[in-house]
């Protein structure tokens, strides 16, 4: 166990730089914030080197971090887009798993495990999710409207309105708004309108 990002990747760095394989699973690009750090400052990945990297639809909210993912992609990354839970982790040719665990007073504490059936055993956990998710590019082609209608929604969300003056705002039907905020939830992760309020104010969107 290892508390905060800069332990984590002090004592991991040369795991990084030496990996061949790289499998990555997040939420958004807060969890692993010391790697992408560590990594900026390459342009593009080794040839050698593969990674894969599974987000939550919510990443796609944000313009800039939706550019981002773009960028890395071109950079020889395969990104995907899951709606599912996910795990947040990384794996390190197949040998090696980080888990990321709940913060604590503002600090994350990190797994690091090297027992083989239990790295074995994430790893199986992530290629389940990764034949799951879609490609980034075909993902960001179905979710354009609505990351365009987000902030419209939110707003009205955080108005408190009702569905009904809401949807006539927008210019749609009840049910079409209605699955809008459905599809809106999903992408923050988010059970509640209450909660993807929340959500979206630790995202900046709002």
């Amino acid at each position: 166990m290892v508390r905060g990002e800069e332990e984590l990747f002090e004592r991991t760095a040369h795991l990084f730089a030496t990996a061949g394989e790289v499998a990555c699973a997040a939420n958004d690009l807060h969890t692993w914030a010391a790697a992408r750090r560590r990594r900026s400052g390459t342009a593009r990945h080794p040839a050698t080197l593969r990674v894969r990297k599974i987000y939550r639809p919510g990443v796609l909210l944000d313009p800039a971090t939706a550019r981002h993912l773009r960028e890395v992609a071109e950079a020889g990354a395969d990104i995907r887009i899951t709606a599912e839970e996910i795990n947040e982790t990384i794996i390190l040719d197949r040998r090696l798993a980080i888990l990321a665990g709940d913060l604590a007073a503002g600090v994350r504490g990190y797994s690091v495990v090297t027992v083989p059936e239990v790295v074995q055993g994430v790893c199986s956990l992530f290629e389940a999710a990764w034949r799951g998710a879609t490609e980034l590019a075909v993902y960001e082609s179905r979710f354009a409207e609505i990351r365009l209608l987000a902030p419209r929604i939110l707003d009205l969300l955080g108005s408190g309105c009702k569905d009904e003056t809401a949807a006539r705002r927008l210019g749609m039907g009840l049910r079409t708004y209605r699955r809008r905020v459905a599809e809106l939830m999903a992408a923050l992760g988010a059970t509640s309108r209450f909660q993807a309020g929340i959500r979206a104010r630790e995202l900046g969107l709002v």
